[in-house]
């Protein structure tokens, strides 16, 4: 739902094109963790995560180009983190990478550290469920093929 309101802000730009919505959080039952507002909100949420095992859940919503919902999916990968001691936290905290981040914390930066496993799709994590999409887009015919040769 979330994805298809930010794609639909965008169609009026759009400009007759396929347009991509997409919302990524984090869920620790019975919580969802968004981004950070400061400092203390992000220690908080590690603080929450730490030791356990929660879900990053991705949602995204293909436009075609008249407007009309051509896919709609939610992709969920399931992220083990390392118990995290309070210098660990403050130390990722003060590097900044945390803010603008669902979670507190970036699988594709410093925040790597915290990962021990995870279960599903990487590109989630990281923001946008690649594979997903791609066979979306696909599938919608907004893509040919994939890979895209050169002059395409």
């Amino acid at each position: 739902m979330l994805a298809e309101k930010k794609a639909r802000s965008l169609l009026g730009m759009s400009r007759g094109n396929w347009v991509l919505g997409a919302d990524t959080m984090v869920v620790l039952d019975p919580f969802v963790l968004g981004k950070p507002e400061n400092e203390e909100e992000a220690r908080a949420m590690l603080l929450r995560l730490s030791g356990t095992e929660h879900e990053v859940v991705t949602g995204f919503c293909l436009l075609d180009p008249a407007g009309q919902r051509a896919h709609s999916e939610a992709v969920v990968t399931r992220v083990k983190m390392k118990a995290l001691n309070e210098e660990e936290i403050r130390g990722y905290v003060a590097s900044g990478e945390p803010f603008g981040k669902a979670g507190s914390y970036a699988i594709q930066g410093l925040g790597s550290f915290m990962v021990e496993r995870i279960s599903g799709s990487y590109t989630n994590v990281v923001g946008l469920p690649l594979c997903a999409l791609v066979k979306a887009l696909l599938a919608a015919g907004a893509l040919r093929r994939f890979p895209i040769a050169v002059g395409d």
